[in-house]
C-alpha cells in the first residue's frame, strides 16, 4: 500500500468577535434588540383639586398632574410616537368601598375623557383598574369584617369600573389587583355592556415588592400592612407563568411582569410560554434607584437609563411601561 504523503492541516481563520464592534454603524446594525418610542408606555398621576402639578419627592421629574396639565404631557407623548399613556386618577375623597372609581364624574373617568379628546386615535390610552388610589384603607378590593380582601366582592366592583372607563372612552383597561379571575370577569363586563373593542392589560405577574416604595406617595396611598396575600411571593417564578396563562385563558389582550428589573428571569419565562404581547413595568423604585445615584455623580444618568430599558426589551418585554419614556423618545431621536 502506498503511503499517502502528509497534507498540512488548514489553518482556521481567527475568530474575532470585535469585527462587528468596530464603528457605532455595525453596531447598529447587528443589533439583537432595538429599543423604540413606539415601545413604550409613559405612566401618568393625576390628582383631583390641584391648582398646579405638584413634584413628587420620591420620583425626581415626576409630578401629580391636573387635569389641564396631564393634557400637556399626554400631547407630548403623542407626538414624541410614544405608544401610550397608562393613566391613574387620586381622588380628594376616599371611601372604604373606593366609590370615586366607578363615579363617571370620578378622577380617573374625567380625565380618561379628557385624554381622548386631546389626543384622539394618535396614541393608546389606558387606565388602571384597582381600588388601591380609591379605597381609605389603601387595599386593592373591598374587605371583609376581619380585614381580609374580599375577592368576589371586589370582582363585582371591578367590572363596573371596566364599564365606566370604557363609557369615558379608554382604550385599554389594566386590572392591577391581582384578584383571581379578575380578567374573566372584566373581559364579561365589557363585552355585555358593548365595548368589545376595548382590550385588557392584564398585570398578570405582579409581585409584592420592596421596589413599590415611591409609588405610594405618588399615589398618596392609605395602605396600611402589605398585599402579600394577593401580590405574588418574589420567591416563585414559575407561578408567574401560571398566571400569565390564566389571564391568557380568561381574555387577556397583554399580559405584564411587574416589577421588571428583578424580574427579569420571569419576564422572559412569560415571554417564552404566552402568544400575546407582553408588557413588563419599570417601577417607580427602579427609576429612583437610577435617579438618585445619577444625583450623586455615581453614574452616567442618560446611559443607565437606556441599558436599563434595553436590558428590559432584551428579556422578552413587547412593551415597557417607564417614567423616562418621554424624555427616552427626545434621546432616541437625536
Amino acid at each position: 500500500m502506498t503511503q499517502q504523503p502528509d497534507v498540512p492541516e488548514i489553518a482556521r481563520p481567527l475568530v474575532r468577535p470585535r469585527r462587528l464592534r468596530t464603528t457605532p454603524a455595525l453596531r447598529r446594525m447587528v443589533a439583537e434588540t432595538s429599543l423604540e418610542a413606539r415601545q413604550l408606555v409613559l405612566p401618568l398621576f393625576v390628582r383631583e383639586g390641584l391648582a398646579e402639578p405638584q413634584p413628587i419627592s420620591s420620583m425626581p421629574g415626576v409630578v401629580q398632574h391636573t387635569r389641564s396639565s396631564l393634557l400637556g404631557a399626554v400631547s407630548e407623548a403623542a407626538e414624541l410616537g410614544l405608544g401610550g399613556v397608562m393613566l391613574f386618577g387620586i381622588p380628594e375623597r376616599k371611601d372604604a368601598v373606593g366609590s370615586g372609581a366607578v363615579d363617571p364624574a370620578g378622577i380617573l373617568n374625567l380625565a380618561i375623557t379628557d385624554v381622548v379628546a386631546e389626543v384622539g386615535d394618535a396614541l393608546t390610552v389606558m387606565s388602571d383598574l384597582c381600588l388601591d388610589e380609591f379605597t381609605d384603607h389603601g387595599h386593592c378590593g373591598v374587605l371583609t369584617p376581619d380585614g381580609r380582601v374580599d375577592n368576589d366582592r371586589t370582582l363585582e366592583i371591578y367590572a363596573e369600573m371596566a364599564r365606566a372607563q370604557a363609557h369615558a372612552g379608554v382604550d385599554m383597561v389594566g386590572p392591577s389587583g391581582m384578584m383571581d379571575g379578575q380578567v374573566r370577569v372584566i373581559r364579561q363586563a365589557l363585552d355585555a355592556a358593548e365595548h368589545t373593542d376595548v382590550s385588557i392589560l392584564a398585570y398578570s405577574a405582579k409581585y409584592a415588592s420592596a421596589f413599590y416604595g415611591p409609588f405610594r406617595e405618588a399615589v398618596d396611598s392609605s395602605l396600611q400592612g402589605d398585599r402579600r396575600t394577593y401580590q405574588q411571593d418574589a420567591a416563585n417564578g414559575l407561578e408567574g407563568v401560571r398566571e400569565a396563562l390564566l389571564d391568557v385563558a380568561e381574555g387577556a389582550d397583554l399580559v405584564m411582569v411587574k416589577p421588571a428589573l428583578a424580574y427579569l428571569d420571569v419576564l422572559r419565562r412569560v415571554r417564552d410560554a404566552v402568544d400575546v404581547p407582553v408588557a413588563a413595568y419599570n417601577i417607580s423604585g427602579e427609576y429612583a434607584m437610577v435617579e438618585a445615584a445619577a444625583a450623586h455623580g455615581w453614574i452616567d444618568r442618560e446611559a443607565a437609563i437606556l441599558e436599563t430599558l434595553t436590558s428590559i426589551r432584551r428579556a422578552g418585554a413587547d412593551v415597557v411601561l417607564t417614567y423616562w419614556a418621554s424624555e427616552v423618545a427626545r434621546l432616541l431621536a437625536r
